[in-house]
């Protein structure tokens, strides 16, 4: 698979709930940023603490959460993808960056309007 098709199989996972698929394409020492300054801001190290400090916060901290791709962007082993995220209490958009390397994710970072992420946490 192309980085791109790798990318894009980890947001079909994501949506349909499948979270051991999604931690099938992360590489065990990926580095995942979310930038900003609020409770969900920082770096976390592997998929395993990205999944139980971040992703499992999700459904509490955004009620109704939703995620659509508006454009993916792909060049070499750098995947871009411009994001419209909505939650009960959320208008936003950002942009996810990745890298794969060998088959898997070394990278994610997450890019997004974090004062209204902050608002939203109630910060």
């Amino acid at each position: 698979m192309t980085p791109k098709e790798i990318v894009l199989s980890g947001y079909q996972c994501f949506a349909e709930g499948d979270m051991e698929g999604l931690g099938k394409i992360y590489h065990p020492n990926a580095l995942i940023k979310v930038n900003g300054d609020h409770e969900l801001s920082g770096d976390y190290h592997g998929f395993d603490d990205f999944l139980n400090n971040f992703l499992a916060k999700i459904p509490i901290k955004f009620p109704n959460f939703d995620l659509d791709i508006l454009n993916v962007t792909a060049e070499d082993n750098r995947v871009h993808v411009h994001v419209k995220l909505s939650a009960d209490n959320l208008e936003s958009e950002a942009v996810h960056m990745f890298v794969v390397e060998d088959g898997l994710e070394t990278e994610f970072r997450i890019v997004d309007d974090s004062q209204k992420i902050a608002k939203a946490l109630g910060g």
